[in-house]
């Protein structure tokens, strides 16, 4: 097999309506929007958590966050959960991850480490840039402020400064030095643009700063929030909120420009990659996704956090693959299917525990698989960090047009995307929606057992709409951590013999 390359390429915080491929109108992304050209558009891919640390667990791992650790901001992955780097490493690949980490049980820099799996010479998390500027460049990078065209000039802010020119100048060090290795590569650039602080260039902000710049938000905007949970009404009213007449546009130069700043520093390393496999005639995948999204006013909030909503849920999925022509896919698919999709398409075998599934055969048609979900699910911003609501449960299933969210602590959510794109009418009550409610329940109710979620139980199954008869405290089936590579199986506590499955089944 000729083992293809592999180029994934990962912003934060950059919803689909960041893109013009997505919109149709000018976003000044015209590098995202040529690789959308080019190759397949999926329409419904879904972060797993709507937060940096979680989102990038389900990513990296194919797992759920709560399986593999790192639920929330600053947590860690477990000792025996691998990451991507690791599986493909094993295989022979020439693996490297060039920027934002975020998965080391650190702070939002990281501890400058690079975990295994990942080739040393080129790790360059936020710590590792932090070394490279001097004590006064950090003060101007994390406090400067306002965001300004104007700002940025006065202080000589240019391309060379930013984290997200260094990625891909060590990016383009990377794809060079390929040119003398026969093993097929992995490589990772990780942009934490278009993500506060919004540092690009003047030049940048200054095509956003005219009043009449801002991007129409549509009918969301003007969302009141009744019949919604409260704590996305506390949210708004609070300084990431909207709690005065929404504007129904999103104007925020600084991270407008930073979204086309980045668009420009991922295109540097799109041509070299392209050209490296014109040169080479090595087949290449090229990947391109976002963590999560943002609110941007929609609902009336602003920034990350507790809910499902497409703007802050719904996440950039671009694939170009040796495999199929340009597409547009309608299927739904996760953040932690692009795990299992990459180890499909390099002939890796996928260990029992991801919980995600390859989309490989979607890649380069419109073929739509309309049994595909995804799940979400959030649990709090961070441990050590009581602010953006504090402890919020919530579980979220999408299948074709519906979405059920179920909010731990408050009131529950239904939306049908298709009749409803802006997520404005609740249907959690409406009788005419109960079959369709109650079977999207069923089916987030047995993805929560059959995947282990910790958390799983009564909460989520007696809701004010339904009460799901079950007794918990029955004796039920052990459910063993699946095989990684890693641990041996679980002993069954009766018989001392080794587990399999999802019951206590035992090994011939």
């Amino acid at each position: 097999m000729n083992r293809p390359n592999i180029l994934l390429t990962i912003t934060d915080t950059q919803p689909t309506s960041f893109l013009g491929c997505y919109t149709g109108d000018d976003r000044g992304t015209p590098h995202l929007d040529a690789l959308a050209a080019r190759g397949t558009r999926f329409e419904q891919a879904y972060t797993t958590c709507p937060l940096c640390t979680p989102a990038r667990a389900g990513l990296f791992t194919g797992q759920t966050p709560t399986r593999s650790g790192a639920f929330t901001n600053s947590q860690p992955l477990g000792q025996t959960v691998r990451n991507m780097g690791q599986y493909f490493t094993a295989a022979g690949y020439r693996s490297a991850y060039i920027g934002k980490w975020h998965l080391d049980g650190h702070d939002y820099f990281g501890d400058g480490c690079c975990p295994d799996g990942w080739d040393e010479a080129y790790w360059y998390d936020g710590k590792r840039y932090l070394l490279d500027l001097t004590p006064e460049q950090v003060k101007v990078w994390r406090t400067l402020y306002p965001w300004s065209s104007e700002t940025f000039e006065k202080h000589e802010i240019d391309a060379a400064f930013t984290w997200a020119h260094r990625i891909s100048d060590n990016a383009l060090r990377f794809l060079s030095e390929q040119e003398q290795d026969d093993r097929p590569y992995l490589l990772v650039c990780s942009y934490d643009e278009p993500h506060h602080p919004f540092f690009c260039p003047p030049e940048y902000v200054a095509r956003y700063e005219a009043e009449d710049a801002g991007w129409d938000i549509g009918p969301s905007a003007f969302d009141d929030l009744q019949n919604k949970p409260p704590h996305q009404q506390e949210w708004a009213e609070g300084p990431f909120g909207i709690s005065g007449e929404p504007s129904g546009t999103f104007h925020n130069p600084a991270m407008m420009g930073c979204n086309a700043f980045v668009d420009e520093e991922i295109g540097r390393v799109l041509n070299k990659a392209q050209a490296l496999a014109d040169k080479t005639g090595q087949p290449t995948w090229i990947v391109h996704t976002s963590d999560h999204g943002d609110h941007m006013g929609t609902h009336r909030l602003r920034s990350k956090g507790a809910t499902a909503y497409d703007a802050n849920a719904r996440v950039p999925l671009l694939v170009v693959s040796p495999e199929g022509g340009p597409a547009v896919q309608k299927s739904v698919v996760s953040l932690m299917d692009i795990l299992p999709t990459l180890l499909d398409a390099a002939g890796i075998e996928a260990p029992a525990c991801l919980d995600g599934r390859s989309f490989r055969p979607l890649v380069g048609n419109d073929d739509h698989e309309a049994e595909r979900c995804a799940f979400l699910e959030f649990t709090r911003y961070e441990v050590g960090h009581d602010g953006f609501g504090g402890f919020l449960p919530m579980r979220a299933l999408v299948h074709g047009d519906w979405k059920l969210v179920l909010n731990g602590l408050g009131t529950d959510e239904l939306y049908h995307l298709g009749n409803d794109p802006d997520e404005l009418r609740n249907l959690i009550e409406d009788p005419a929606s109960a079959a369709e409610r109650d079977r999207m329940h069923d089916r987030l109710l047995a993805w929560m057992d059959e995947h282990e979620d910790p958390w799983r139980g009564r909460m989520w199954e007696h809701r004010s709409w339904r009460r799901v008869p079950r007794n918990v405290w029955e004796h039920a089936a052990m459910r063993p951590v699946r095989l990684n590579g890693l641990q041996p199986p679980y002993f069954d506590y009766d018989t001392g013999r080794p587990t399999r499955g999802v019951a206590v089944q035992f090994e011939e």
